[in-house]
């Protein structure tokens, strides 16, 4: 896509990225791109130089301008102008990404029917869920999640450990699916997305917000669990903020998913000022789906559930390994059936087709005679989800548990989530997830302070191990499991990667599993 620098950054534009002042006005080059890495700048793009942890974009505008650069957007002061390139002067230079990227690709948002997710579990397999249900329905439906993505085809390994991308990314994948014919887009939105800090999402023209749940999570970024709440809420917020006209053929307004049994339901119904349809996990009385028994196992759960509006008792079964997944299924139920004016009964049969998402309780089997499961689970409300039912289910047998916690994250988490595995779990291996710059040993001793509080006695070297290396980590938890156990590799799920202070390590943990299973011999 190429327009001129006028044709897109006009006085809307300008007004929404808070333009201070433009160096060069007049010349108005051909823009080829939006970009804010200037390693990545090719002949003709707009730069964003932008403020970071660890470097300051201003920095590499020399760099951007050598590689082709046709304009600079910036915040500041910059060390040096030239005569041949237009300087754009904002008063934050994230927050102006979003409405330039928003502009140069056209306002992509405003030609499809968005769906937003946002919660601290469930994201990524609601999305995912909400997506093959439209497919399954007739209807031309990409996505963007922290796994896949998909412009309107099949679905591509989303290759970065960033749940939302930056603005620039997420228009350019939205125009994609424009001009792929696509009536439906699933964005899965972070809290860190939808903070004005980044802006990745404040001019997304979302039709449809759903909430999951709100736990613990990201308090390094947001600072208080309040300003994480409230950051998330801007998804049902941003209701408001445009015309919702785009469902022409089943004349539905914009509306609201909520899960009524997080104790944040009503904060999030109040942000929307939208009809909100809620789904409850537990009996629910006032719900439009409520789940009222479940029998979970290894291949999937089967459900039975009251519709709110008719009181009509249904099953559904699903093949979707986890009883959390339950809450997921209703979820994208719900928005589906709103979208579409369909009734719920007329979308339950199409649920037995819907398939998990890799890196979500997946099982790793090569004839071995224990489980192996590989899950994304790292907050503490997702330990407190996944470890009763499994050790419901694993009554005869130990649960071995492998997983860390991310570096230069939220670091209040840590001896929750070693309380609550020490709770449920026979044996305990801590590894490295992405430490970043902090030491490895001293992550997992952090870990270990919350296992020793647990009420079996912990031993280093005979139920408990603190070993970095996470390959060696997996083989060692694999070794010790005997017939009948349950293996858990927790943290990673669908990563492809571990992050160090210095390097991006490739890793992948359902091949290393599998690796070290045919080590054993199986």
């Amino acid at each position: 896509m190429e327009k001129t620098l006028n044709a897109f950054f006009d006085a809307g534009t300008a007004g929404e990225a808070g333009l201070i002042t433009m160096i060069n006005a007049g010349l108005n080059p051909l823009i080829t791109g939006l970009e804010y890495d200037s390693r990545r700048i090719k002949p003709g793009n707009l730069y964003f130089a932008l403020p970071g942890l660890h470097a300051d974009g201003r920095s590499f505008v020399p760099d951007a301008v050598r590689q082709g650069a046709a304009a600079v957007l910036y915040q500041g002061e910059l060390a040096a102008y030239r005569p041949d390139i237009v300087y754009i002067k904002v008063k934050d230079s994230r927050f102006a990404m979003s409405p330039a990227a928003a502009a140069f690709y056209g306002f992509p948002s405003r030609r499809l029917g968005v769906i937003g997710v946002t919660g601290t579990e469930g994201k990524s397999t609601t999305v995912y869920l909400i997506w093959q249900l439209l497919k399954l329905a007739g209807k031309r439906a990409g996505f963007i999640s922290t796994v896949q993505f998909s412009p309107g085809g099949g679905a591509q390994w989303n290759p970065e450990h960033q749940t939302t991308p930056e603005a620039p990314a997420v228009h350019r994948l939205l125009a994609e699916m424009v001009s792929a014919g696509t009536e439906y887009a699933v964005l899965e939105a972070s809290s860190h997305g939808l903070s004005p800090r980044t802006n990745r999402l404040g001019d997304v023209a979302f039709d449809a917000a759903v909430m999951t749940n709100v736990t613990h999570e990201h308090l390094e970024f947001h600072g208080t669990w309040e300003q994480y709440r409230n950051d998330k809420a801007n998804l049902f917020r941003s209701l408001n903020r445009f015309s919702h006209d785009k469902f022409k053929d089943a004349a539905v307004p914009s509306f609201g998913v909520i899960n009524a049994g997080d104790k944040s339901a009503a904060y999030f119904s109040a942000a929307a000022k939208r009809r909100c349809y809620t789904y409850s996990a537990a009996e629910d009385a006032g719900a439009d789906l409520c789940l009222l028994s479940i029998e979970s196992g290894a291949g999937g759960n089967r459900c039975e559930v009251r519709i709110g509006a008719t009181g009509k008792q249904v099953s559904i079964r699903d093949q979707l390994p986890g009883a959390f997944n339950a809450g997921n299924v209703l979820a994208a139920l719900l928005t589906v059936s709103a979208l579409l004016g369909k009734p719920v009964e007329e979308l339950i049969p199409l649920v037995p087709s819907l398939k998990p998402v890799r890196g979500r309780m997946t099982a790793v089997s090569r004839g071995q005679p224990f489980e192996v499961l590989v899950d994304y689970a790292h907050t503490p409300s997702s330990f407190e989800t996944i470890f009763p039912p499994l050790r419901r289910r694993i009554s005869g047998g130990r649960i071995i548990s492998l997983f860390g916690s991310a570096g230069e994250r939220d670091t209040g988490k840590r001896l929750q989530q070693g309380r609550i595995a020490a709770e449920w779990s026979d044996c305990i291996i801590l590894t490295d997830e992405d430490p970043r710059g902090e030491e490895p040993m001293a992550v997992l001793k952090e870990i270990a302070a919350g296992i020793e509080t647990g009420k079996r006695r912990w031993r280093e070297g005979e139920n408990l191990f603190l070993i970095p290396d996470r390959t060696a980590a997996v083989r060692r938890a694999l070794s010790l499991a005997r017939p009948g156990d349950l293996v858990l590799l927790l943290g990673k799920g669908h990563e492809n990667s571990i992050i160090y202070s210095k390097e991006t390590r490739p890793y992948d943990e359902i091949g290393e599993a599998e690796k070290a299973l045919a080590e054993l011999g199986f």
